[in-house]
């Protein structure tokens, strides 16, 4: 017999892409921003957009909707970066629309299905329900590994040096 672990009550972050809805823990969140020209980076992974200058601060910025093999998008006034802190560095996420703030008390949210669990998306850390709802929770420190962070931290420095020069 498997033990689930309780699960504690969690307010999120929801947001879309495509059909699909996701969500971030709002601890874990620093800001939402509207979309913004964004720097490309040469040399780096497809899904890395490049590095956004944030009042002062340079960010990496991650397409979600390349990341997770969903395709491509169309920049609209609903486009919005997310910024998230992981491992102590600000990280933005392209997503399509941000909708809402919602909380999950603990029985709302189950674990992943075993088949999902594999290294690729081992980012997924539950599925809130709500109503007839299915949202997708991320673990924002999980979606890119130690390689990719390494490339997005040479970024950050390329592009703070390029911002003082």
């Amino acid at each position: 017999m498997s033990e689930q672990k309780e699960k504690k009550d969690l307010q999120v972050v929801a947001f879309c892409l495509g059909e699909e809805e996701y969500a971030v823990d709002i601890q874990k969140l620093r800001e939402v921003v509207k979309y913004v020209n964004i720097t490309p980076l040469p040399h780096a992974a497809d899904f890395i957009e490049g590095i956004i200058n944030l009042r002062g601060d340079v960010i990496p910025v991650i397409d979600l909707r390349k990341r997770f093999g969903i395709g491509t998008y169309e920049v609209d006034t609903k486009t919005r970066i997310i910024i998230v802190e992981i491992f102590g560095n600000l990280l933005g996420f392209v997503v399509d629309e941000v909708t809402e703030v919602l909380h999950f008390a603990g029985e709302q949210i189950q674990d992943p299905p075993q088949g999902m669990l594999e290294e690729d998306n081992d980012y997924i850390e539950g599925i809130g329900k709500q109503d007839s709802r299915l949202i997708i929770i991320l673990d924002p420190e999980k979606i890119i590994n130690s390689e990719e962070q390494a490339d997005l931290d040479l970024a950050e420095k390329e592009g703070t040096e390029k911002a003082t020069a």
